[in-house]
């Protein structure tokens, strides 16, 4: 597998990463969490290094379905978790962001029992509180840097301003948003800002929510948990909308013997030496398909043709619900 370095100074990881939240939570068709942990293993097996995962995933349990997949090698794992998100207990779908000091405190001490490793790689504050300086968030992690539990600082969904701030207290390695060939909102002021302060970029989401494999169209029914179910951008007209950017892509991606997956996540490669993507999968047959993507290198006149397919095709649909949408606002 090959590497990157999360900005000039960042840690150096895997390529790609693996995000592991759908083996826990938001998608519908999970498998156990022995299936979970196979496709963990498997993904260290093949020279993934950045796993990632949070406290609210589960809720919690995916910390520790993550813990019993390293254990024995954490040495071969660079590990990110999150906090900042909880659950209200009198509305279990309702979501609570906590930045508070001693709030952050805590959910470290939690996230590194769940995960059985005393620390954590990279941790990230997962939503931005409006309600505490970012400052004061910065100066903890700080002080937990110090402390030999965490080993770098991340943000998740924050603006380049709130960055900024957070920079000036605490070095930032990397900042995780969503960014895909049908999301491209950070290209505006957030990945200059990063290229400028040196700092990593990983995105999430970057195959689509699996639009964007082509496996997911119009007629495509989820289950009844599945959170894209609530996303305006999944819904039947708006995907049937959507088809003709993974039509475009689909294209290019037979031409080079692909699949539109890869070339999604190779697009991502391309914008600059230090974006490693996380896509998410449940299937080990998946994570071969989207590890192929680190050694497919698309020419000039390839990325032309999806430049001009992005210009020519308008997405159709929110990517979050109102109440989410507002969440991500850092």
């Amino acid at each position: 597998m090959k590497t990157r370095t999360l900005g000039p100074a960042g840690p150096t990881v895997s390529a790609l990463g693996l995000g592991c939240m759908g083996m826990s939570a938001y998608y519908g068709g999970r498998g156990s969490d022995d299936d979970g942990i196979a496709v963990i293993r498997h993904a260290l097996d093949r020279g993934v290094t950045l796993l990632d995962t949070a406290d609210v995933y589960g809720p919690h349990t995916n910390e520790v379905l993550v813990g019993r997949a390293i254990a024995g090698r954490r040495n071969q794992v660079f590990l990110a978790s999150k906090f900042g998100i909880g659950l209200d207990p009198a509305d279990p779908k309702a979501r609570q962001i906590n930045g508070h000091p001693d709030y952050v405190q805590a959910a470290c001490e939690a996230s590194l029992r769940r995960l059985g490793v005393d620390h954590i790689d990279l941790y990230y504050q997962h939503r931005v509180d409006p309600n505490v300086p970012i400052e004061d968030v910065a100066g903890t992690v700080r002080d937990l840097i110090a402390e030999g539990k965490v080993g770098h600082f991340g943000l998740s969904e924050a603006s380049a301003a709130t960055v900024r701030r957070a920079h000036a207290v605490q070095p930032v390695a990397a900042v995780q948003s969503e960014y895909s060939l049908w999301w491209r909102e950070p290209e505006r002021e957030l990945l200059p800002t990063l290229q400028e302060l040196g700092i990593g970029f990983v995105p999430f989401s970057p195959l689509g929510r699996g639009f964007l494999t082509g496996t997911i169209n119009a007629d495509t029914t989820f289950d009844a948990n599945d959170f894209r179910n609530s996303v305006p951008r999944f819904e039947v007209e708006a995907r049937r909308a959507n088809q003709a950017l993974v039509d475009r892509i689909s294209t290019i991606a037979a031409a080079r013997g692909a699949t539109p997956a890869q070339v999604a996540l190779a697009w991502l490669l391309a914008q600059a030496p230090w974006i490693v993507p996380i896509p998410g999968t449940t299937k080990i047959h998946r994570l071969e398909e989207n590890l192929g993507a680190a050694d497919l290198q698309l020419a000039p006149e390839e990325l032309q043709r999806i430049a001009q397919a992005l210009d020519e095709v308008s997405i159709v649909g929110e990517r979050y619900n109102a109440q989410r949408a507002a969440q991500a606002k850092g």
